[in-house]
Formats: C-alpha cells, sequence, structure tokens
C-alpha cells in the first residue's frame, strides 16, 4: 500500500490531497530518488563508508523529500522557497555522492545513469515548482 493510500484511509473524513506536499509533483519524484538511494546504491557501499559515504548518502535522501514537506508547511512563501532550495541543494549533494559511488567503482554505469535519470528528473521539477510558487506570488 502506497502512503498516500494509507493516509487516506486513516483520515478519510479530512484528508485533502490537495492541500498537502504529497500532491506535488517535486516530492513524488523526490520519494522515487530517496527510495532508489536506499534501495539501489547504498547497498554497493562498502562497510568501510558506513560512517562517511553511506551516511552522508542517507542525510542528503532524507533531506529532499523533507524540506519540500517543511516548505510546504510555511505560512509565507518566500519561507517556503528557501526550504525548496535547501531541498535541490541537497539534490545536488546526492549527485555528486552518486558520482563519487561511480568514480570509485561502488556502482557501475547502468546504476549510475539510471540515478543521474531520476535526479536530472526531480531537479527540473523542483525547479519548476519553486518557479511556480514565485510567480503566483509575484503576481499577488
Amino acid at each position: 500500500m502506497g502512503i498516500e493510500n494509507h493516509i487516506l484511509e486513516d483520515s478519510k473524513d479530512y484528508y485533502n490531497k490537495n492541500k498537502d506536499f504529497t500532491s506535488l509533483i517535486c516530492w513524488e519524484d523526490a520519494q522515487k530518488v530517496k527510495i532508489y538511494f536506499y534501495e539501489q546504491v547504498i547497498q554497493h557501499v562498502p562497510d568501510s563508508e558506513k560512517y562517511n559515504l553511506n551516511i552522508q548518502i542517507r542525510k542528503a535522501a532524507i533531506s529532499i523529500t523533507a524540506n519540500i514537506s517543511e516548505g510546504y508547511g510555511r505560512f509565507h512563501y518566500q519561507e517556503g522557497i528557501q526550504f525548496y532550495r535547501i531541498s535541490r541543494g541537497s539534490l545536488y549533494e546526492l549527485k555528486d555522492h552518486l558520482i563519487s559511488c561511480h568514480i570509485l567503482k561502488y556502482v557501475d554505469s547502468a546504476l549510475f545513469n539510471e540515478g543521474i535519470n531520476l535526479i536530472e528528473k526531480t531537479k527540473i521539477s523542483l525547479n519548476g515548482y519553486i518557479n511556480y510558487v514565485k510567480k503566483l506570488n509575484d503576481n499577488q
């Protein structure tokens, strides 16, 4: 069962997906990136990197969705945009970690390219959302 189905079942009477960060395409894309790194990349990082690269990957992956969520919950749009920018920074950090994993031969080219494609798709949707929020509030 997906996260949205679980949320809907637990709160049928008051949950409105359209008024929540889970409705954002950039959040959905970021979720895919996070899950990809947790399920596909981290397992290839050697134990010697357990307290370094492994932890950095986990923190950056979690940060992307967490900051989109936190930004969405902020009262003022400029605060929200700052969190979305932090999320974008974490996405770039994760890209750097993936490059490191590839250079150090922890992941092969196929895994690397799949991860880069997910990151680039997420970057596009996140930048689009940031621009949307800016334009929406500039016109008020």
